[in-house]
């Protein structure tokens, strides 16, 4: 049994090792987008910080900070997951490698499981880093916080992210001109409805329905309870349980629409070209 279980992992050990090996290669430009997204976390900290002196009206700044840290935070970390899962589709494009990939004997699941368990990691660890800085920079005050809720929260919400990734993965595979492009209309759209700078209501009244469809919506949500409000165990698994339900949904429905997407490609002949 255990060398069974051994025999299907070591495939998924073989994609994580390619993919970091890819990482090694183009470190540079990891670090700058690093350095990017990191620039773009701090404005939003010190935006909160000199929000009382813009407006001239005294605000609790440490709720401000913590609210908007909580948003670009854990955008950071969902849209990496999802970005990452994408990419490595786009990186098979660069080396040339997908139509090898492809024909490979391994079960497609098993690839998919590998991209998703290499973008959560990878999101993970700039998440940790980050979050390292900006706590060491703004001196945030979470002594009233209940902290093991949310990073429940957040483990919750990988899975949607990685079904969303998954599908997301499809546009680079079908169109190596313009499915990166893609993948950033939908992140943008997601950005937009999820309430990561302001809360939903804000939205107009149509917007707000399509807001409560977005996973990221919940996870936002909850995460400020926790981080803000300091709610118990018993309130946090409110809303862990229907993130639970809609990654278990999105996790085969983004396997299912990778395979027919895989499919499309293969019937049109369109896996060779390289972009």
């Amino acid at each position: 049994m255990s060398e069974a279980i051994v025999r299907q992992l070591m495939p998924v050990y073989g994609f994580l090792e390619r993919n970091f090996r890819l990482l090694q290669r183009y470190w540079a430009w990891e670090l700058v987008w690093f350095l990017y997204t990191l620039a773009i976390t701090l404005s939003i900290g010190f935006l909160a910080v000199g929000m009382e002196m813009v407006s001239g009206v005294k605000v609790p700044q440490n709720r401000v900070l913590v609210f908007l840290l909580t948003g670009s935070l854990v955008w950071r970390y969902l849209s990496q997951i999802f970005w990452e899962t994408s990419n490595v589709i786009s990186w098979e494009r660069w080396e040339g490698t997908i139509e090898y990939t492809f024909m490979a004997p391994i079960s497609r699941v098993t690839q998919l499981l590998a991209m998703s368990v290499y973008g959560t990691v990878y999101a993970g660890v700039i998440f940790v880093a980050m979050l390292a800085i900006c706590a060491a920079i703004f001196h945030i005050d979470l002594s009233a916080a209940n902290l093991l809720g949310a990073l429940l929260i957040l483990a919750a919400s990988t899975l949607s992210l990685v079904g969303l990734g998954l599908m997301s993965a499809c546009m680079p595979l079908m169109s190596p001109e313009k499915g990166t492009q893609m993948t950033g209309i939908i992140e943008a759209v997601l950005l937009m409805i999820s309430g990561i700078y302001y809360p939903i209501e804000v939205l107009p009244g149509w917007l707000q329905y399509v807001a409560k469809v977005s996973p990221i919506t919940y996870t936002l949500k909850g995460m400020r309870a926790c981080l803000i409000d300091g709610i118990g165990m018993a309130e946090v698994w409110a809303y862990v349980w229907p993130l639970l339900i809609v990654g278990a949904l999105l996790v085969p429905a983004g396997i299912k629409v990778f395979a027919i997407a895989e499919r499309y490609c293969k019937r049109k002949g369109t896996l060779k070209r390289s972009g």
